[in-house]
């Protein structure tokens, strides 16, 4: 936290972020009193505030019920250690899918302080654009702290310029619900902004992935619901009917701005809607996206979470675990297995198979089920252009778990894939940061704890049940509508096989599972080996040891939680992680 700032500043004009690059000393450095006197200066300040910002992973899945890793295969790979090693808090942050950041995000939350602090009496072209800066560092902080707490918990909280000589000693940790008034706070006072092409509601021209309007109110949503959470909901300082109308009045907010779910198949039907979403470019000035809130980098699927059949591919990467496809509900609406309580053992090896679903046909499983279960698996029998994908023993894709460029669960990921991506043309898909389902499912996750499953909610022009909301999302793929009159534990089990199943192997599962407590039920996952017959006959892997509780939240680095020690005199780290 007491980085040289002359140094940090004179790195990051070196980053592609800095649009209006700092004039710097000749010893490459830059007094803080003449950053802030100058406009282009300040405005490139603003622009490092963003270089924090650590995006998300197409692979994450993997690190979750979702999917099983091809890549465990190489002893000492970060999924050799989720899946058998297990980590400790000296360890953790190498072999992490994100790495270590607690400094990283508290670094961005100083820079966005030392901004907030000084940009008041910073030259601007117009008191709107110096206004619309300010917005976007609040917007910005909030987001870093967001993160943090949905990582790490318990964090202090800082929102003044520290400068060098701030007493660390008497640093505390801040509950997540005090720093979820603190996140509040910041989006509220952004928020109050006028609209102006520095902070609106949407991107404009050249500014792809600038903080909004939208993401404040996003990032609103999400730390409502996390404060409320079973994770959570004991700091008691938020009531679910506070959340509640946090989530609604967020949710209402963008769709009031036309936003709005993506309903586009391709031209050519190849790809159905869901599917297609995945490989448009959101960077489009919402000519057609108005579902992307923030963000979104393209990924090469095609080679390192690809086919075999396909030249130049290096890796399976995601392999969806037998659990993600049972999640698909056939196309009348029903579960194929029990909702609420799937499997007859521990290991997932006995389904417990619902009675009233009369579709599903064991000798044709991949058959009749959700649109979305073919936009995002690769599964015996399935094509790839004029390619048939065959996992059965002895076929093209076939299982094979000693290598990591085959199968070993006996599915391949599609989503995010393009038929056409090959070493020569990467025409993969788009991995997004936030997405306006996420709202939706927000929205539905709260109302049907305070008012139940089918009572609507009237607030700020919103007049929608926890029902219709799963409702919406379903209705884009041509899912029939969960069924009223669901007690609260059905429903609550058809929710959250909902959520999964809208963001199958995106990082929202990740934080769901620790939000809810769940981990414990990601020990056990299975793969299945097609017969001759066409049945699935389903194999166990190893037990996680990444589904023990210390995972519900990250270990404070140990060099961190040295520091801390030292100066507070109070150690920091998370339970199971000393």
């Amino acid at each position: 936290m007491k980085k040289n700032i002359f140094i940090l500043l004179s790195l990051l004009c070196l980053l592609p972020a800095c649009n209006d690059r700092l004039d710097l000393r000749t010893n490459g450095t830059i007094d803080m009193r003449d950053v802030f006197t100058d406009r282009n200066r300040t405005r490139g300040y603003l622009n490092s505030c963003y270089n924090y910002i650590p995006g998300t992973s197409a692979f994450i899945g993997s690190f979750t019920d979702d999917a099983e890793n091809s890549n465990e295969v190489d002893a000492g790979s970060s999924y050799d250690f989720w899946y058998a090693q297990g980590m400790d808090a000296s360890n953790f942050a190498s072999r992490n899918w994100e790495g270590s950041v607690w400094g990283r995000y508290f670094q961005g939350i100083r820079m966005c302080n030392v901004f907030i602090a000084n940009v008041d009496g910073a030259p601007a072209y117009s008191d709107a654009e110096r206004a619309g800066w300010k917005a976007q560092a609040l917007t910005l902080r909030a987001f870093y702290y967001l993160q943090l707490i949905k990582r790490y918990g318990p964090v202090p909280i800082f929102t003044s310029d520290l400068g060098t000589s701030h007493d660390y000693s008497s640093d505390t940790r801040a509950s997540v619900g005090e720093v979820v008034t603190q996140i509040l706070a910041d989006c509220d006072a952004a928020l109050a902004t006028n609209d102006s092409e520095d902070y609106s509601w949407f991107p404009v021209s050249n500014q792809w992935n600038i903080m909004t309007k939208a993401v404040a109110y996003a990032i609103k949503s999400e730390a409502a619901t996390l404060a409320v959470s079973p994770l959570w909901e004991s700091d008691g300082v938020y009531a679910k009917q506070q959340a509640l109308e946090i989530v609604a009045t967020s949710l209402s907010e963008l769709l009031k701005h036309d936003f709005s779910l993506w309903t586009d198949a391709s031209v050519s039907g190849e790809y159905n809607a869901y599917a297609n979403y995945f490989l448009y470019n959101p960077n489009d000035l919402r000519a057609r996206d108005k579902e992307t809130i923030w963000g979104a980098f393209q990924v090469s699927i095609w080679g390192s979470s690809g086919l075999p059949i396909v030249g130049g591919q290096t890796s399976a990467g995601n392999c969806p675990t037998q659990e993600l496809v049972d999640a698909y509900e056939t196309t009348d609406g029903q579960p194929v297995l029990n909702p609420e309580k799937p499997y007859k053992d521990a290991r997932h090896l006995e389904p417990d198979y619902n009675a009233a679903n009369t579709l599903y046909d064991p000798a044709k499983p991949f058959e009749n089920r959700d649109p979305r279960f073919y936009a995002t698996v690769f599964y015996n029998g399935s094509t790839r252009g004029n390619d048939v994908i065959i996992t059965k023993s002895g076929g093209n894709c076939a299982i094979n778990p000693t290598s990591k460029r085959y199968t070993h669960t006996g599915y391949y990921m599609r989503k995010y894939a393009h038929n056409a991506s090959n070493r020569n043309a990467n025409s993969d898909g788009f991995v997004r940061i936030i997405r306006l389902p996420a709202l939706y499912f927000n929205f539905a996750e709260i109302a049907y704890q305070v008012s139940g499953p089918d009572n609507k909610v009237a607030v700020d022009g919103l007049n929608l049940s926890a029902r219709d909301a799963l409702n919406v999302i379903r209705a884009r793929v041509g899912m029939p509508e969960i069924p009223s009159g669901l007690s609260a534990s059905a429903f609550e089990a058809r929710y959250k096989n909902e959520r999964r199943v809208e963001f199958a192997l995106e990082d929202d599962r990740f934080f769901s599972l620790r939000r809810w407590k769940e981990i414990g039920e990601t020990r056990y996952l299975t793969g299945a080996n097609v017969q001759d017959d066409g049945t699935l006959k389903r194999f166990g892997f190893d037990a996680r040891p990444s589904a023990d509780d210390k995972y519900l939240l990250y270990p404070i680095d140990q060099s961190e939680e040295t520091k801390t020690l030292k100066l507070t005199g109070t150690g920091w780290q998370n339970p199971g992680w000393e």
